[in-house]
């Protein structure tokens, strides 16, 4: 088997700490932002030159919490309910022979901070700590296909759900986003309303949790509304 080695030009600092919570696809939470840092001797403003005409890129990255599980030739997709096996190249599980992911994502802006160059990306679906090995620009003209079908996924973000906040977790959500900016509020209703859970652990009575930024979040479902009933910075405790 021929070996082909790939630069990592950068890294993804990203809302989504952990995995749980990160939407499915990106686009589906246009709030959730992240920064690529490129890494020397790609931090260059010279290499992004004319990528301002662009309103999205392609990010290629590393799916790097799988690469120690290995890969496999089928696997479950959490979406049909971990009971229908399909081949690997049939879905997009991160369990892949090279571990590629791509994600098209909106460019909101490119920095330079000291010997930093920051790419500013929003409706991610990218893990913190993500390895990016390229970025390319989004072409709507032959990215966008009117006639593709989504087979087993086409319907995929279509819910119901209607996303309502505790007094607690609405001033909460207040109070963080006045300090730092970071849509808090607007990013939960996002990714709640397209019902994060695989379809094996759609339990009602069950009480969810997913940490965005630094925040942890406790959420849990009433029907066909889902009630976010606390938010709290990590590790502090409950009053």
């Amino acid at each position: 088997m021929r070996k082909i080695s790939l630069n990592q030009i950068g890294v993804i600092k990203s809302c989504f700490p952990e995995k749980f919570g990160i939407p499915r696809q990106p686009g589906l939470a246009p709030s959730a932002r992240a920064i690529i840092e490129m890494i020397p001797p790609f931090n260059r403003l010279e290499m992004f030159h004319g990528i301002e005409q662009f309103s999205h890129i392609w990010v290629h990255f590393i799916f790097h919490q799988a690469v120690n599980d290995g890969w496999k030739s089928t696997v479950r997709p959490p979406r049909l309910g971990g009971s229908q096996r399909m081949g690997i190249f049939a879905t997009r599980s991160p369990h892949r022979p090279a571990f590629l992911g791509m994600s098209a994502v909106e460019l909101l802006g490119i920095n330079q901070i000291q010997e930093k160059v920051i790419v500013e990306i929003g409706g991610i679906d990218l893990l913190d700590q993500t390895p990016v090995i390229d970025i390319k620009p989004y072409l709507s003209y032959s990215d966008a296909l009117d006639k593709a079908t989504g087979g087993n996924f086409a319907n995929e973000g279509s819910h119901d759900f209607r996303v309502i906040f505790s007094d607690q977790a609405n001033s909460f959500c207040v109070e963080y986003e006045e300090r730092t900016g970071n849509p808090l509020k607007q990013l939960i209703q996002e990714i709640l309303a397209a019902d994060p859970r695989p379809a094996s652990q759609k339990n009602h009575k069950a009480e969810y949790g997913m940490i965005l930024w630094e925040i942890n979040v406790r959420w849990q479902i009433q029907g066909l509304e889902i009630l976010v009933m606390s938010c709290q910075k990590q590790g502090a405790t409950s009053p």
